[in-house]
């Protein structure tokens, strides 16, 4: 999963493992430029200074060349040279990060192509002069505590391709003109604090992550949801309505709605191996899991890796076929019944699938196979179900949440199981 986020996110990932760069010898640095840079450094400060990993310990005014002795500057090879990509702050695990406020100068760095701030607690707003920037193509102002609204000016930069601003302190809504970045293929605004609703996105983008802000708003087709999304994360929102804006995003590869008010059944067309990663928890879905029917199951057996999270909803019917095989499967926490089909136990068995949660629900039978223990490496766990005899207890492996309760009584089991007296 970390993998094919991080593959999507490449233009920019590079970019954390630079600190110093050296450019060719020769040439001097533009004199506004430079300028630039001192205002640049008059409005940040490391927030420790005396370490040795201090950021601005290399920024000396009076040094020959700063182009090639500058801490995260990278220069063109013309002349006057120019700073073309602008790195604050090392991203060193044991830094502490920079402190301060992003100074408007950085708009004066007319040729700059990518500005990245690493994690510190640097304030205030996010100059509205970016806009003025015509060639930047990554904007990556992370793990902050950046306030006020996003500028809109930014939606106006015609060759950006990634825009992150997540964990700040962010307000107000995400400006209409998204739609209009037909360049922009990442964008990244989640743990900030948005509100409203999630404006029309960009035809092409690819990586989308909302999540944990406070928008709100009915999903449907009519925000135009890219067909080319392979990653999108909206949870830990207010968001509402059916989950059939997703029926045409054959593209996603991960998938977390959870979270937020999405109700309705699950579009079967999300039940396939190339969407190796969803999280519909906590939500109020309705229905089942589909049976799909036996020529799909081509496509849709999943493997190694995969992940499918649909606890905490209000999901009902009997289990299919559908996710045997899942490595990690959470089902607690809803309204299944009925048996839990061979090939499950077959998977968990066989240690495929690793983690399978089924707590809280009215199953009425897991077909326990005498005398052969679980693999040491799954998880399994059926209390509070309405098998009888019950799973003992020494043959799971449940979270404390699951509570101590075996079973459930007798009565709420035949409610929901009409075979049973």
């Amino acid at each position: 999963m970390v993998m094919k986020m991080f593959l999507l996110l490449l233009p920019f990932v590079f970019l954390s493992s630079v600190v110093v760069v050296v450019e060719a010898q020769g040439g001097s640095i533009s004199a506004v430029d430079l300028s630039a840079l001192r205002e640049i450094k008059n409005s940040l400060t490391d927030i420790t200074s005396s370490s040795p990993n201090a950021f601005f310990a290399s920024w000396d005014f009076n040094a020959p060349d700063p182009c090639s002795s500058f801490a995260g500057i990278t220069c063109s090879s013309s002349i006057p040279r120019r700073v073309i990509i602008l790195i604050l702050g090392t991203g060193l695990s044991n830094s502490p990060g920079l402190a301060g406020t992003l100074s408007p100068a950085i708009s004066n760095l007319s040729e700059l192509s990518q500005l990245v701030l690493f994690s510190g607690i640097v304030t205030g707003p996010i100059p509205s002069q970016l806009g003025t920037l015509k060639k930047l193509s990554v904007i990556s102002l992370t793990n902050n505590r950046l306030t006020g609204s996003i500028p809109n000016s930014i939606f106006t930069l015609s060759n950006l391709h990634t825009l992150d601003l997540s964990h700040n302190q962010l307000t107000e809504t995400i400006p209409s003109s998204l739609s209009d970045m037909f360049s922009l293929k990442v964008l990244i605004l989640g743990s900030n604090k948005l509100s409203g609703e999630i404006p029309s996105l960009p035809e092409e983008l690819l990586h989308l992550d909302l999540s944990n802000n406070e928008l709100s708003g009915v999903l449907t087709r009519k925000i135009r949801m890219p067909l080319t999304l392979r990653y999108l994360s909206v949870s830990g929102n207010r968001l509402l309505g059916p989950l059939s804006f997703l029926e045409l995003l054959s593209e996603l590869v991960y998938l977390d709605l959870s979270m937020n008010h999405f109700s309705g059944t699950i579009p079967s067309s999300l039940f396939r191996s190339t969407l190796s990663s969803m999280f519909l928890q906590r939500n109020n879905l309705t229905g089942g899991v589909p049976q799909l029917p036996p020529s799909s199951f081509a496509t849709t057996i999943y493997g190694p890796g995969s992940i499918v999270d649909l606890s905490h909803n209000s999901l009902t019917g009997e289990l299919t076929d559908t996710l045997a095989g899942v490595e990690t499967l959470f089902l607690n926490n809803n309204r299944f019944t009925g048996a839990v089909p061979m090939n499950y136990v077959e998977s968990v068995y066989s240690g495929s699938t690793r983690t399978l949660y089924l707590q809280h629900n009215y199953i009425a039978e897991f077909p326990v196979k005498e005398g052969l223990p679980l693999p040491d490496s799954v998880a399994l766990c059926l209390s509070y179900n309405c098998m009888v005899p019950p799973v003992p207890v020494g043959f799971m492996a449940c979270p404390a949440s699951a509570g101590a309760q075996i079973s459930r009584p007798l009565n709420q089991c035949s409610a929901f199981n009409t075979s049973m007296p």
